[in-house]
């Protein structure tokens, strides 16, 4: 019950089962938490054929609709406070992400870091397979984050991320309404301007071989915008006050405790 990895899904069929092998597979005792989001192509009725493969060790959310990357992490990071995991991580389902490097991962955390990011742009970070627009993109997009969030991360849009318990009870997580892109750079944007440590970890991200990427124009608005917005909140607005859990820590847990939000468990 300490380390959970959450991967968020929306028609990941042909990506699903391999990456939970994979994950388990390790010797570090991961357990898994799938959060799919109604994926017309079967993803979820996947994972549910492998609960006797892997139980007390695979878990699956089920919402209704496509309501967004941020939101199903919300959620994810909710259902996993209120199971009382440690280390929390976030991870992509197509292997962009090596699951081997969960462990670095950890040991970042567990030695001392509040936020552990695989990073693609620090000493020892790659890219394969990327196409060249992608990669502009995504350096510029990283580039423009610093420049006008100040945020020393070299890599704010990463995906591949491990929480400590105590960062995501310390965030109020009602105050994180970014869906996209714009979502990793406010969750470590928060972290940051609550004072916790963030360690790079340099990873070499790959791009996915099977299914389609979910990269689309109201994303990549949505990072310009967002960003621009964190910077306005924190200079005009107590943007710290506003995004620091003041409550007790369980206030997460029990926000995804009430009936409204509550989904069915596995």
């Amino acid at each position: 019950m300490e380390k959970i990895v959450i991967i968020p899904t929306y028609n990941e069929k042909d990506n699903i089962a391999s990456i939970i092998d994979a994950v388990m597979a390790l010797d570090q005792q991961f357990n898994v938490l799938v959060i799919d989001d109604g994926s017309p192509d079967g993803t979820a009725a996947i994972v549910k054929s492998l609960f006797a493969i892997y139980p007390n060790q695979l878990f699956l959310e089920e919402r209704k609709g496509k309501s967004g990357l941020g939101t199903a992490y919300i959620h994810g990071f909710r259902w996993a406070l209120a199971h009382g995991y440690d280390f929390i991580f976030e991870m992509d389902a197509d292997f962009s992400h090596n699951p081997t490097d969960l462990q670095k991962l950890y040991e970042a955390c567990k030695n001392g870091a509040g936020v552990a990011v695989g990073s693609r742009y620090v000493k020892g970070g790659a890219v394969e397979n990327w196409p060249t627009n992608r990669i502009a993109l995504s350096k510029g997009a990283s580039l423009y984050t610093r420049i006008i969030t100040w945020m020393p991360v070299s890599d704010p849009t990463a995906g591949f991320v491990c929480y400590r318990r105590e960062v995501l009870e310390s965030i109020n997580l009602s105050e994180i309404h970014f869906v996209g892109y714009a979502f990793q750079i406010e969750m470590k944007f928060a972290a940051w301007k609550l004072g916790f440590t963030i360690k790079e970890v340099p990873i070499t991200f790959k791009d996915r071989k099977l299914g389609e990427s979910k990269m689309n124009k109201g994303i990549i608005k949505e990072g310009v915008l967002g960003v621009l917005k964190l910077r306005w909140m924190s200079m005009f607005k107590n943007y710290r006050n506003n995004v620091k859990n003041t409550y007790p820590p369980t206030k997460n847990v029990l926000d995804f405790q009430q009936p409204e939000v509550m989904l069915e468990r596995k």
